[in-house]
């Protein structure tokens, strides 16, 4: 309800930009990542499925510390005194960093170590170490290491005739300190372990010790059958000691693109510093490694002790992914293949393509000519709405060009091979390739190339900015008459992260919609600097200030004792202007319900300033990724969706675009995804007024509902 009259002027003299209204941005991240390692610690996940998540925490740390605490250090070294919204400097951070991480990363592998590892053996998968497997298994890995391993590990000496080795970016690493028999003199090594190899190498099963007990797969790591056999590399020398060490590197790419003649050539070499190039900003150590390796590494390394994680046992968790290779099931989520959207069953069938070319009645343009198409994975599939868009419109004689925006795909994707198909046939085909998307540089690189060399028109983007948008336009002649079909998501164009993202795509042929995307192709691929959209919200151009206008315009609606809802999905919650807004329409009575993934830096909750603002986080087998945003104006719904997060980056850094949703019947089954995901009870955490996150349970005698669960069964009909 509206606030009163007496509290309404108590609010105007809250400062909504004080640093106590916000969390710090990088705190925020680290509780996702808490989530993320919450699925890995909860019995009610498949055993094969705790070790994904574990391995995810891994990962997702491995990035965080490349590219967040990276910049952190920096600003540090630059003496940057900037506050965040929070009020935090950088060294703040770093020690908040610190004092977050270290007992999360305690507790995950102490986990592994205690509870996972025992079940896995309960299970028939044995990860074992060297020195309790049989002399019969040591024989096997001896001769193994002798001919498959031993002929790619190169020994590297550190004296004053060797310099202290450049080491890759996330290395696995010996360090080895050996000593001569006959002066006693010691000198210290380093020997990598291969990651060309696998990292858990498996006995074969007729090695097995026990045939009693179960057992689906038995291996030991491969940095053990390395230790075990340093002598091989260093004949005639003492192994004194061995130690394992992994180290992360600042991996962002750094471009002064403005200087830049040639943006493909840049980043190529940019991408050869980054696995050796940057400054390494965390080591990972076992607590058995001697003060003196530990001090010659920190000291090599310009580290401090808060750089310096010691891991009570087996590094480099992410390792663990591989283990969902083993063919059990029965330790893994039940299989989901996501289903073909009704309305285009009829035509998803092999070898259609070639009928649907001439057959206008039966195609994917024919089907979108009668209504809008709202398309959800990956409960639905990508591959027979998105890929099939563009498949067909590659081989249909009526379609002039086709225009893309691509930020994440696969080189393999069908799309790459129909823009290809498309462009030797004839048709005009332009593609925006985002050469800057992060960790994905040299993928983008190898089909970008490809696409180019095939006749299709590539850019690589526009100077200073990300192109993050999911774009298609498809320009079809229908009679006498130009057609435009559009297709805009919320997710990359990559069939394999389709199957593991949740997103949304609207295809259409709304003439203002075509009209506006060919007006965005035109400002990526030429010199226009277009200003304003017809209905598109396009960053940097309007996207904030039209945000800001649908938030003032609920507190409106609040303030004339109408109904002010807001219900908005996204990945992350950062920009403090739409922050601040969406305060203001708390205070105003405004009904605010968020769905943040990840990053949320508002603080819900809070008397005066914040007491109608919910924020649920849900995190479970898919990745949730589609933003959604749902305005009630006074009945009249306006629905958007779109590429963009409300953060600085994506609204001052970025090219995005969300369009809004005009179809009734795409609207009502958008509001139905939204009330799903606000009233699970499995997967979903509540944001409290501190920054910790509750977990919800079902109450007594309520079921469980898991969102996404029910949204698979929903996909069934």
């Amino acid at each position: 309800m509206p606030k009163t009259k007496d509290t309404k002027d108590i609010n105007k003299a809250i400062n909504l930009s004080d640093s106590q209204y916000y969390f710090n941005r990088e705190i925020s991240w680290l509780e996702f990542n808490r989530r993320v390692l919450q699925i890995a610690l909860d019995q009610r996940t498949p055993l094969l499925e705790r070790l994904k998540f574990t391995a995810i925490f891994s990962s997702n740390l491995d990035e965080f510390f490349m590219v967040r605490v990276a910049l952190l250090k920096e600003q540090v070294q630059a003496e940057v005194s900037q506050l965040t919204p929070d009020g935090m400097t950088p060294q703040q951070q770093l020690e908040a960093i610190s004092q977050n991480l270290n007992p999360m990363v305690i507790k995950q592998h102490r986990h592994f170590e205690d509870v996972l590892q025992k079940q896995m053996t309960s299970n028939g998968i044995h990860l074992l170490n060297y020195s309790d497997i049989s002399p019969l298994q040591r024989d096997y890995l001896n001769n193994l290491f002798q001919q498959k391993i031993f002929p790619v590990l190169t020994p590297l000496a550190v004296d004053p005739s060797h310099p202290f080795p450049l080491m890759a970016n996330l290395s696995l690493n010996l360090a080895v300190v050996v000593k001569a028999p006959n002066t006693g003199e010691e000198k210290f090594a380093r020997v990598k372990v291969p990651n060309i190899l696998p990292r858990f190498i498996a006995l074969p099963s007729e090695l097995e010790i026990d045939k009693s007990k179960l057992n689906h797969w038995m291996g030991v790591p491969i940095e053990q059958v390395i230790a075990h056999n340093l002598e091989a590399l260093f004949p005639g020398m003492i192994i004194k000691e061995y130690h394992l060490f992994r180290l992360t590197r600042d991996a962002d790419l750094e471009l002064a693109e403005e200087e830049a003649d040639d943006l493909l050539s840049a980043i190529q070499q940019e991408l050869r510093k980054r696995h050796f190039g940057g400054s390494v900003v965390r080591l990972e150590i076992q607590p058995s490694m001697s003060h003196a390796v530990r001090e010659v590494l920190t000291a090599e390394m310009e580290l401090n002790e808060s750089d310096v994680y010691e891991i009570d046992g087996l590094l480099n968790l992410k390792d663990l992914m591989s283990f969902m290779a083993l063919p059990l099931p029965e330790l893994k989520d039940p299989s989901w293949t996501p289903v073909i959207p009704p309305r285009l069953r009829h035509f998803n069938q092999p070898n259609k393509i070639a009928e649907l070319e001439i057959n206008e009645e039966r195609n994917i343009f024919s089907v979108i000519q009668q209504k809008d198409l709202l398309v959800h994975h990956p409960y639905e599939s990508f591959t027979a709405s998105v890929e099939q868009f563009i498949t067909q419109a590659a081989n249909d004689p009526h379609v002039l060009a086709i225009k893309m925006t691509l930020y994440r795909t696969s080189g393999d994707s069908e799309i790459v091979s129909s823009l290809i198909t498309a462009a030797q046939s004839g048709k005009q085909v332009a593609v925006l390739v985002e050469l800057k998307a992060r960790f994905d540089e040299e993928n983008n690189i190898t089909w970008a190339n490809k696409l180019e060399k095939s006749g299709v028109h590539v850019v690589y983007g526009l100077v200073g900015l990300k192109t993050h948008t999911k774009t298609a336009l498809v320009v079809r002649q229908e009679g006498e008459e130009i057609r435009r079909y559009v297709h805009i998501g919320t997710g990359n164009y990559n069939p394999k992260t389709a199957k593991l993202y949740t997103d949304v795509g609207l295809l259409t042929c709304r003439e203002d919609l075509g009209a506006d995307l060919t007006d965005l192709f035109n400002y990526l691929t030429g010199y226009s600097r277009q200003s304003s959209y017809r209905k598109l919200l396009v960053s940097p151009v309007n996207m904030r200030d039209r945000i800001i206008a649908l938030i003032d315009r609920e507190i409106e609606h609040s303030k004339n004792n109408h109904n002010g809802k807001i219900i908005a999905k996204m990945n992350s919650l950062v920009d403090p202007l739409i922050i601040a807004s969406l305060y203001k329409a708390s205070q105003a009575g405004v009904q605010i319900d968020l769905i943040i993934r990840g990053i949320c830096c508002l603080r819900p909750g809070v008397p005066g300033v914040s007491e109608n603002i919910r924020v649920i986080s849900i995190v479970g087998r898919f990745l949730e990724h589609s933003r959604i945003f749902h305005f009630h104006n006074n009945g009249d719904k306006e629905v958007y969706i779109g590429s963009a997060d409300w953060m600085p980056r994506n609204l001052d850094r970025r090219v995005e675009a969300v369009t809004p949703v005009e179809d009734a019947d795409i609207v009502q089954s958008l509001e139905q995804i939204l009330a799903i995901l606000l009233e699970d009870n499995r997967q979903a955490w509540e944001l409290q007024s501190d920054g910790s996150y509750i977990q919800r349970f079902p109450n007594e005698n309520e079921p469980e509902r898991s969102a996404q669960v029910l949204l698979m069964e929903m996909s069934h009909g």
